[in-house]
């Protein structure tokens, strides 16, 4: 390992425990020990499932005389069935823990499932919605060790899981202060699998975290600081880590870029999510690619309201102006720099899916903190413009 990789380890503190750096895969089974756990089950997607890394983190904890299984019915959008199959899991193997395992969908059913081992009542009364929170029974929840495989959602430091609701196709936060996962270990090793197509779509995810965040008009200084710094690393080494997955020091920088946008976005999130979780929700389209794909549209329909914060991000960034146009510029050839698609239509939009998705935008609980207020016109034309590729709506 290089000196300037081995740099980069760290254990920190905010906003749970993180334990950074490659190789700290191998203190997985004192991560489960410190939190009580004698019998983890690891949650991971189906694809994850069958790679070494799985295995390896299995052994890991054998080997220190853990009971650990592995739970792996988890698709890429999850949806209640794959949290109620979870549960049914831990109970059946008397598990006492979760190991939340590989990239947000995986992060979220097994902080979900980490929450539902111990509760009576459906999940969805625990929508994050006024104090629907308090419903929880929190003596029955169970410990969980999150541990990203991917750079994007940062759901390991979040404190809600995203689920899709197939009674109306929306996506839903379930929310409880508890369901931050006690202790992270990020180890960017375990990354380096990852194909160029996904690490660029979650790469994006990461990157409208951070900008959202930055964007959303809430005052939160602690937040803007994170998430302009998390941008600076974007810029940086997302292409990088897309041109060579082997190139750890890449996957270090966009890892922590990863956990700094989910730690800002407690701030607000904004239209970019908001015409994004319909796609998902409805298609199966990929949440990050999405964002990626919508991310201009979003940044010039905004742009009147947020001239100066982004004439500061440009400046932070060293683009070649001060301005909007220099950050939209920057986001237009980033994406281009690394396969981002143009259009909706090239992930599989329809004209037809304007209108109808433009209701579950305007309802989704990102809106609100959008800089520039958007209504259910608005929703159907930022979906026109980003499916027929028009930055700039001309009617």
């Amino acid at each position: 390992m290089s000196e300037r990789l081995a740099a980069l380890a760290g254990k920190w503190n905010y906003p749970t425990t993180i334990r950074f750096g490659v190789g700290r895969i191998r203190e997985l089974a004192a991560a489960c020990r410190e939190l009580g756990m004698r019998a983890p089950l690891l949650v991971t997607d189906a694809g994850l499932a069958p790679r070494p890394i799985v295995a390896e983190s299995v052994g890991i904890c054998r080997a220190e005389g853990l009971s650990c299984a592995v739970f792996s019915d988890v698709q890429p959008n999850p949806v209640e069935a794959n949290v109620v199959a979870g549960v049914a899991a831990f109970q059946a193997g008397e598990h006492d823990g979760v190991i939340a395992f590989g990239g947000g969908s995986a992060l979220d059913t097994g902080k979900a499932i980490g929450l539902m081992v111990g509760q009576s009542r459906p999940i969805w009364d625990f929508e994050d919605r006024e104090d629907w929170y308090t419903r929880v029974n929190v003596a029955g929840m169970a410990p969980v060790v999150a541990v990203p495989t991917t750079a994007g959602t940062g759901s390991e430091v979040g404190r809600c899981s995203v689920l899709t609701d197939l009674r109306d196709h929306t996506k839903k936060l379930i929310f409880h202060p508890r369901i931050l996962p006690a202790i992270v270990i990020e180890d960017p090793a375990l990354g380096a699998g990852l194909p160029a197509n996904i690490t660029a779509a979650v790469g994006m995810d990461a990157l409208s975290h951070n900008l959202e965040a930055y964007c959303a008009p809430a005052f939160h200084p602690l937040a803007d600081g994170i998430a302009i710094e998390g941008m600076r690393l974007v810029k940086q080494w997302l292409p990088a880590a897309v041109r060579d997955g082997t190139d750890l020091e890449a996957r270090a920088h966009m890892l922590i870029a990863s956990t700094m946008g989910a730690t800002a976005f407690q701030k607000g999130l904004g239209a970019m999510h908001s015409l994004s979780h319909p796609c998902s929700a409805n298609l199966n389209t990929h949440h990050g690619l999405t964002n990626g794909v919508v991310m201009p549209y979003v940044l010039a329909y905004n742009a009147p309201m947020i001239e100066e914060k982004l004439a500061r991000l440009a400046a932070y960034l060293g683009l070649k102006s001060a301005s909007s146009t220099a950050v939209l510029d920057w986001v237009l050839g980033l994406r281009e720099a690394i396969g981002i698609p143009h259009t909706l239509a090239g992930i599989g939009l329809r004209e037809e899916h304007a209108a109808a998705f433009a209701p579950a935008a305007l309802a989704d609980p990102s809106t609100p903190s959008n800089p520039r207020p958007v209504d259910l016109r608005g929703f159907e034309r930022l979906y026109r413009q980003a499916i027929e590729g028009r930055l700039i709506d001309e009617g």
